[in-house]
């Protein structure tokens, strides 16, 4: 599977590598701001605010009947337990159905979040989790939740603050040829293949649209 992502990305995305941030290194892409910047993270108004935004822009980008690639990449030690003991939690938890979860595949990476040239990259590696499924067969509204909490004290975060480790969820629409990455509560980064397919997204969430990099999208788009 990890072959077919690398297939993917190298004729639709330019052998663009997957990792973030991806709006910076992509040609077309859009960075949201998701949450409210000067409020507590647990203020109610926020709280509505980030789940708004992130399932709004999510039915943007994915329809019904898209075909849809879950990937999921935990950075950590080479030697670490953590996912000796908790195997592809997100999968268990999010993933309707067991049958389905047969599809996943697992290919352990060069870490993808440390640079070679720092002295512990040898040290660490990326476990790349992927699944082909589609919209309907992931509880992806609690999922996005989860990736939301991950930096507060919050009983759905992804790796239970494993603070040695972290990780990184990327949606992408084989479909369309585009990708979500929600990065954490604070934005999100959709890109794609074409501009033409963000427009859209351009147009109708336009409001929503981080101010520090608008400048640059906006000349995307004229």
């Amino acid at each position: 599977m990890s072959t077919i992502i690398n297939d993917f990305m190298k004729t639709h995305f330019n052998n663009l590598l997957l990792q973030p941030p991806l709006f910076y290194s992509a040609p077309f892409g859009i960075r949201f701001e998701i949450d409210l910047p000067e409020a507590s993270f647990y203020d109610v108004e926020n709280l509505r605010q980030i789940k708004e935004r992130s399932t709004t822009i999510f039915d943007q980008v994915f329809g019904d009947s898209d075909e849809l690639l879950l990937i999921t990449d935990i950075h950590c030690e080479k030697k670490d337990p953590y996912l000796q003991k908790h195997p592809a939690n997100v999968y268990l938890k999010y993933v309707k159905s067991s049958k389905l979860r047969k599809k996943l595949s697992h290919t352990i990476l060069p870490c993808l979040t440390w640079d070679e040239e720092d002295e512990d990259f040898h040290n660490m590696v990326t476990h790349r989790f992927v699944l082909p499924c589609t919209k309907s067969d992931i509880r992806y509204r609690q999922l996005l939740s989860a990736i939301s909490y991950e930096d507060f004290n919050h009983p759905t975060t992804i790796l239970k603050h494993h603070f040695s480790a972290g990780y990184d969820i990327y949606f992408i629409n084989a479909t369309k040829k585009m990708i979500y990455h929600l990065y954490d509560d604070r934005g999100c980064d959709v890109i794609a293949s074409d501009k033409e397919r963000l427009r859209p997204l351009y147009e109708d969430s336009n409001e929503w649209i981080l101010d520090y990099d608008r400048k640059q999208i906006d000349q995307l788009f004229r």
